[in-house]
């Protein structure tokens, strides 16, 4: 790893810290991070690989505020975090296998796709509403499916994850922004274990933001938990519209 200065480490951590508060209440914290740490020197595998290490700590603190206030029971949900963990192992070693290129264009559809949801389904709030699958059946089929797209890709991981707590484990949106944190960490360490294999991370650089993403973790958390879907259903909308946006860009 290069030595990285001082200062310019500070800068890492504070935006560190704004994408663990964002990504506390809508996902999408890898918008900040990744060109962060891409500005700062690291080639794009690097900061991926860094993003990862830092990208544990941010959904882990979230998932414990909500924890607290009684959203989320975690010791329940480990299943679910295991399968997550290793479909993720999975969907990294497959990077080389599958044509990840083809896969991301279909990437911006689908991300406006979830923001145009969001934005304009009637009568999505935090209230809590029919399963259209067990537990079990959520837990087998679609957390290891999004768990393997976040190892093989990652952007938007969250936001799919709270899609399927709302749409399949009928959950409002605040209790499905709860239990997609530990799900997320699950699929990033998962991933981070692959790249330390395949990459060099920038472990103290990455260590030093996961600091600052429990702080901004914290502090979103404790926002959303007040406030609900009148202020996780815009900011979803805005991530979600950015990363696709962001993903156009990088193609032109």
């Amino acid at each position: 790893m290069p030595d990285i200065a001082g200062d310019l480490l500070v800068l890492l951590m504070i935006a560190a810290l704004c994408a663990g508060f964002i990504d506390s209440i809508a996902g999408g914290g890898g918008l900040i991070t990744v060109p962060s740490l891409v500005l700062a020197g690291a080639d794009p595998v690097t900061a991926l690989a860094t993003n990862k290490v830092q990208g544990i700590f941010g959904p882990l603190s979230a998932a414990t505020a909500y924890a607290r206030r009684g959203l989320v029971d975690l010791r329940g949900q480990w299943p679910m975090a295991l399968a997550s963990f290793a479909a993720s192992i999975g969907g990294a070693l497959c990077v080389t296998l599958l044509p990840v290129d083809t896969l991301r264009l279909g990437l911006p559809v689908l991300l406006i796709g979830i923001a145009l949801y969001f934005a304009f389904k009637p009568g999505l709030d935090d209230l809590d509403r029919a399963r259209r699958m067990s537990p079990l059946l959520f837990g087998a089929t679609l957390v290891p499916f999004v768990g393997f797209y976040d190892g093989l890709l990652g952007p938007g991981a969250g936001s799919f994850y709270m899609l399927g707590f709302i749409l399949l484990a009928g959950q409002g949106v605040l209790k499905a922004t709860a239990h997609s944190k530990l799900l997320n960490a699950a699929s990033n360490l998962g991933g981070l274990l692959t790249f330390a294999i395949i990459a060099e991370p920038w472990w103290i650089v990455g260590l030093a933001m996961g600091a600052s993403q429990i702080v901004g973790a914290q502090l979103g958390a404790w926002l959303a938990a007040g406030r609900g879907a009148r202020l996780i259903k815009p900011l979803l909308v805005v991530v979600t519209t950015a990363m696709a946006l962001r993903l156009m860009w990088d193609w032109l």
